[in-house]
């Protein structure tokens, strides 16, 4: 159920709405569509749907607890035949996170992996600002956080330890 331009149907775009609102459950600071993890949702019949997700990283413990609830989501919506697909390709990239999600996630206490550019320099430093005091004196802890997409880092200025979204 495609439009002629091959764009989404409004019945799609409205339950992309309603997918793309399910928190991440590790990161229920975030959305689904804020992540970047929702890819599509395709209407393939009659009370029939299915939606395209794509982990953060292959193994992402967290995928069947987001493919649960975007069930649960269109099920209350009046949608029976749900089916939540992973898809690996193309890969996520820490790029996927909107402006939004990454201002969330700065707000909530996680320093947001910074935007890859393709149209200017490549930055020489690779400093990781504290979402507490902004400053970029910070120190690596350990590789793993939380998750395995996050590190755990301390700032030297204002000593608080925070999450730092890996970019990927």
């Amino acid at each position: 159920m495609v439009t002629g331009t091959g764009g989404p149907t409004a019945l799609e775009s409205e339950l992309r709405a309603l997918a793309g609102s399910v928190p991440d459950p590790e990161l229920p600071v975030v959305t689904l569509e804020e992540l970047g993890v929702l890819r599509a949702v395709h209407v393939s019949g009659p009370g029939r749907v299915e939606v395209e997700l794509t982990p953060t990283y292959t193994g992402c413990p967290a995928i069947e607890t987001m493919s649960t609830d975007i069930e649960r989501v269109l099920h209350e919506n009046g949608i029976p035949d749900v089916s939540v697909v992973t898809v690996l390709s193309p890969a996520w990239s820490t790029d996927d996170i909107s402006a939004e999600g990454r201002r969330k996630l700065a707000e909530f206490g996680i320093a947001p992996p910074r935007p890859h550019s393709t149209d200017g320099p490549v930055p020489l430093t690779l400093a990781i600002r504290c979402p507490h005091c902004g400053s970029t004196d910070t120190e690596l802890l350990s590789r793993f956080s939380s998750t395995a997409c996050k590190a755990l880092r301390r700032c030297s200025a204002c000593r608080e330890p925070f999450d730092h979204f890996k970019e990927l």
